[in-house]
């Protein structure tokens, strides 16, 4: 990697609130910059960080860390709270590896994917994952009135995938070392909940007249911030048992497919990239939103993931207060999903186009994975490296087998 520490951050012009870009604005879409603009416009907002992965999202820019003293806005957070990614390194390595695509479709039946869930909420005793569960799950009756009907099937999702561009993945690292990674959010509940809340915030007087009505927010100490806020905090803890369960899940399976190997695993890497935190920021206790953003203080590991094709870096957050403490959440899309399936799908439906970009990858091979090849990315290579001043990478994984909703 070449040295770009040099290169960024640069401030984005005609922005009203303090905005740092690693990224060029030559390098970012018109219309990502303009929502990251109007974020900057709104008068609660203290200053903005926007990552090197940074694109056009709804409500507001992917790839942007914006700190509020006194509000929140629940469409910046978004519809999937507490989307993030865990991983696992494990004692195999490359050459015990047998039958990827056997292990897949164990995978596959042991974890639900798409908008499928367990057909039976998954015993979470048995995986040792039963810490303040019944606390946990006892607060559901605290949730939102408009989701109570959906606790059965709330239950049942967490420990499934989804769709779009969460995955699981057998990886190895630079000593043929396997590692086990996965992405995934709070499913169906966690959007019922945005949702909801999201209405309730363009409907308040204050954000009548906002450049965007997907940036309403919420004020500190009213009624519906602290309504917002248990929903929201509840989610992002469903998401983050989720991605425990789902990597238990995945781990019994692989120890399973390799029992001669008597299998050991690390502890897991399971951080957010979709959420909101209280931190203090500039001396000033802030509410911080990252939208596809992970946080990066000095010395925590995470995982950037880049795409099926190209893997993914562990990283160990640099602690750099210019960016809020945070970094990219992945290499971030370059073509939408209805561009990517144009592009890709020749004549062949996408045949061709997914033998030259997964190349060896175990991962099933239809039409439905066009949007998420590689070349749907930006490079995640460069990605990595425009933000050398705030992580350093521990590993880069290549992906071996991958599982997509």
């Amino acid at each position: 990697m070449s040295d770009t520490t040099h290169q960024f951050p640069v401030e984005l012009r005609g922005a009203k609130s303090p905005t740092l870009l690693w990224a060029h604005e030559h390098d970012i879409e018109q219309v990502a910059l303009q929502q990251l603009r109007n974020i900057a416009a709104l008068e609660w907002v203290h200053k903005l960080a926007v990552m090197p992965d940074v694109h056009f999202g709804k409500g507001a820019t992917v790839g942007s860390v914006i700190a509020m003293e006194q509000a929140i806005s629940p469409s910046a957070v978004g519809v999937d709270i507490g989307c993030g990614v865990s991983a696992v390194r494990t004692s195999l390595t490359v050459s015990d590896l047998h039958d990827l695509h056997g292990l897949r479709l164990k995978i596959e039946k042991a974890i639900p994917v798409g908008f499928n869930g367990h057909d039976t909420a998954v015993n979470v005793r048995r995986l040792g994952l039963d810490r303040g569960w019944d606390n946990f799950w006892g607060s559901f009756r605290d949730l939102h009135t408009g989701v109570q009907k959906l606790e059965g099937r709330a239950q049942a999702q967490l420990g499934s995938l989804g769709g779009g561009n969460h995955f699981i993945e057998v990886t190895s690292d630079s000593k043929d070392q396997i590692w086990l990674t996965l992405h995934s959010g709070s499913r169906n509940i966690g959007k019922e909940l945005a949702e909801r809340h999201i209405a309730i915030a363009k409907a308040l007087p204050h954000n009548q007249d906002l450049p965007d009505r997907d940036l309403a927010v919420f004020f500190r100490n009213t009624p519906e911030m602290k309504a917002y806020r248990h929903d929201l905090e509840w989610a992002q803890e469903f998401a983050l048992r989720s991605r425990a369960v789902m990597m238990g899940l995945f781990k019994e399976q692989v120890a399973k497919h390799f029992e001669a190997k008597g299998v050991t695993f690390d502890e897991p890497i399971n951080v957010h990239h979709n959420y909101v935190a209280e931190e203090e920021i500039d001396g000033r206790q802030m509410l911080v939103t990252r939208k596809g953003a992970i946080r990066a203080g000095g010395g925590e590991l995470a995982l950037i993931p880049g795409s099926m094709g190209t893997g993914s870096y562990v990283v160990r957050g640099l602690g750099n207060d210019l960016s809020m403490q945070s970094a990219s959440h992945g290499a971030g899309r370059r073509l939408s999903r209805n561009k990517a399936k144009d592009l890709f799908r020749g004549d062949d439906d996408g045949a061709s186009e997914i033998a030259r970009q997964l190349g060896t990858i175990e991962s099933r091979r239809d039409a439905g994975i066009l949007d998420e090849l590689p070349d749907s990315y930006k490079d995640i290579h460069s990605v990595i490296d425009a933000q050398s001043d705030l992580v350093e990478v521990v590993e880069h994984l290549q992906t071996l087998l991958c599982v997509k909703g």
